[in-house]
């Protein structure tokens, strides 16, 4: 790791490594940190990604990596804990105390999900304890689909599912009435309810097959549904006043995020954010391209500014 660069990336997911490309192929010195915990690390292949479907999410990481290494870029694992302006640039710390500083800084962390406190939930999550129908929802098509019901959001997910497969059970596990809207919704879609909270999941030969109730009943299921809370990874923006805000759904706060415009800019000048950390409703693909689109406005930035600086220098001679 060298002690500055033109842009210093943090996070080396799609989102990342696609800007690296971009500005690593427009001749940029870029630093690439990721702290090798990619948020779909769990799942053993990724879909919708034109081409690549099926593809572990590591191996498309690594092939990422590869690539951008081919241009001159550089990629390193390092958690950043911090970040502060050094006059018209910025510093970026890791967590091992190494340092380095850019011109521009570029935020790709994604997100985290927080589960619910569900015994079984974790261990076997981007396996057979799903969240996204698009992103898992074919591979468990005519399915025994159990959806753990988060309110009114429970009307949303079943009519998502219920495409998929109609075998699709609500379970109330909040406790939360359900609203008479939602609950003619799934009743219109022929999704039962069953009511009491859920104790566990039940695992044999490595799968998923039921749901175990408080009350000791267990109702088979092949693949469950939850809805986490899905935080941005922005923590180490503290000192310079880039905070999250919160992203609501039916009443609940479902997502955090980074605020920024369409092309990436957030409230610091010089710091620009993309992917799932910007819009937690992005896939791969879309957070690719949005890392695309960073890396290309952070190049065509740091032209203009270039060129001011020369043509402020040329009239200062010439006055």
């Amino acid at each position: 790791m060298n002690s500055s660069y033109d842009v210093v990336i943090i996070g080396g997911g799609p989102a990342g490594l696609s800007a690296a490309t971009a500005l690593t192929r427009s001749r940029r010195t870029v630093l690439v940190l990721d702290g090798g915990a990619p948020r779909n690390a769990p799942a053993g292949h990724l879909h919708n990604f034109l081409s690549r479907d099926s593809t572990s999410p590591l191996e498309l990481v690594a092939l990422g990596r590869k690539e951008v290494e081919s241009f001159g870029g550089t990629v390193e694992s390092a958690e950043v804990s911090g970040i502060r302006r050094v006059g018209d640039a910025f510093e970026v710390t890791t967590a091992d105390g190494r340092a380095a500083q850019a011109r521009r800084v570029l935020v790709t962390t994604g997100l985290q999900d927080r589960l619910p406190d569900i015994p079984g939930v974790a261990e076997r999550w981007g396996r057979d304890v799903l969240h996204c129908p698009y992103c898992h929802g074919y591979e468990v098509r005519d399915q025994a689909v159990g959806i753990l019901a988060v309110g009114p959001l429970a009307g949303h997910a079943a009519g998502l599912w219920r495409q998929l497969t109609d075998r699709v059970t609500v379970f109330r596990h909040d406790d939360e009435e359900l609203d008479p809207e939602t609950a003619e919704r799934l009743e219109v879609l022929g999704v039962p309810v069953v009511d009491g909270r859920v104790a566990g999941l039940v695992v044999e030969d490595d799968r998923v097959t039921g749901i175990r109730l408080e009350s000791g009943e267990v109702l088979p299921v092949d693949a469950v549904v939850v809805s986490p809370l899905a935080g941005a990874r922005a923590g180490f923006l503290a000192d310079l006043g880039l905070e999250t805000v919160d992203i609501e759904m039916m009443g609940r706060v479902v997502a955090t995020r980074l605020d920024a415009d369409p092309l990436g800019r957030t409230g610091v000048p010089g710091v620009w954010a993309a992917g799932s950390v910007v819009e937690p409703m992005a896939q791969l693909m879309a957070s690719a391209a949005s890392g695309l689109m960073a890396g290309a406005q952070i190049n065509a930035d740091l032209v203009e500014t270039d060129l001011r600086e020369r043509i402020s220098s040329r009239r200062a001679v010439a006055s």
